[in-house]
């Protein structure tokens, strides 16, 4: 009989850290990164130096300059000047600049799409990057910069019907808050001293084991959310926007996925060490 109720015990501690662990990752992400706007910011800033977000950005600005400009035969070859000289322009600072306040625009339209109550397309504006070109290039006496107009262009990262997808996801996750990682925590200490209160050493190691089998679950199953996650995201994203839209999810991301094999790792430790340990002391005991 006790040994039934310890297999019941163990099995719903397994399935409860599976989704526990989970939910404590993208809860706490949610509270503490996506919505403080300095920490969005830092994960996003690096990005003006990404290949991908330099050639979108690039492209952009050239589409945007062509279509005021017609020189006939030679519009091919002015498009290449135009674009080779936008990329080079998104290696200087002042670009660096520009992405940075484009992107402190964008953490209030992340906010306003996932936490609101009608659904908008969460973008990138990149009218104030375009206004830094054409002020760099009109410098730099660059033929046809001043015909380069400044809009209201930008990056498309999360579609319309995509938020309205995710918004009630995120709010539940917003009100979660930090608390399922508090629960995690709790388990991770709680169950294994527990054990060894009531049933010693061997069964303390043994809780210790199922503590971590749940950890490596969970953490696989929180790899998967973001690996399906950028798919559905990225699939309604338009083609000329995927690569600079792949690069900002990445970027809000990473630490996610850093959590999962940080994770990993310390459940496969409690396994190996939980299930040695136990081994250990069957073989101390059948020695005496």
């Amino acid at each position: 009989m006790r040994t039934s109720l310890s297999a019941a015990f163990s099995a719903v501690l397994l399935v409860l850290l599976t989704v526990l662990v989970p939910v404590s990752a993208l809860s706490a992400w949610v509270d503490l990164e996506l919505d403080d706007a300095d920490r969005y910011l830092a994960a996003v800033s690096p990005l003006a130096s990404d290949p991908d977000v330099r050639n979108t950005v690039a492209s952009v600005i050239t589409d945007e300059a062509l279509k005021n400009i017609d020189v006939g035969p030679l519009q091919e070859t002015v498009a290449q000047f135009l674009r080779e000289t936008a990329q080079s322009f998104t290696t200087t600072e002042a670009f660096q600049r520009a992405w940075d306040t484009a992107n402190r625009t964008a953490h209030e339209a992340v906010t306003a799409a996932l936490h609101g109550e009608s659904g908008q397309a969460v973008t990138i504006e990149l009218a104030p990057v375009i206004e830094e070109v054409k002020r760099e290039l009109i410098s730099d006496g660059v033929p046809f910069a001043g015909l380069i107009p400044v809009r209201d262009t930008s990056i498309t990262v999360l579609s319309a019907d995509r938020a309205d997808e995710l918004r009630t996801s995120f709010q539940w996750l917003r009100y979660c808050s930090v608390w399922p990682a508090v629960g995690t925590v709790v388990l991770l200490l709680l169950v294994p001293g527990l054990a060894l209160v009531r049933g010693g050493a061997r069964a303390a190691l043994g809780a210790a084991a199922v503590v971590g089998g749940g950890f490596v679950l969970g953490s696989i199953v929180l790899r998967v959310l973001v690996a399906t996650g950028r798919s559905r995201v990225l699939d309604q994203v338009p083609g000329s926007d995927r690569d600079g839209a792949a690069a900002v999810y990445d970027a809000l991301t990473a630490s996610l996925r850093t959590t999962a094999w940080i994770v990993l790792l310390a459940g496969a430790v409690l396994v190996i060490g939980g299930v040695a340990g136990r081994i250990l002391t069957a073989r101390r005991t059948m020695g005496r």
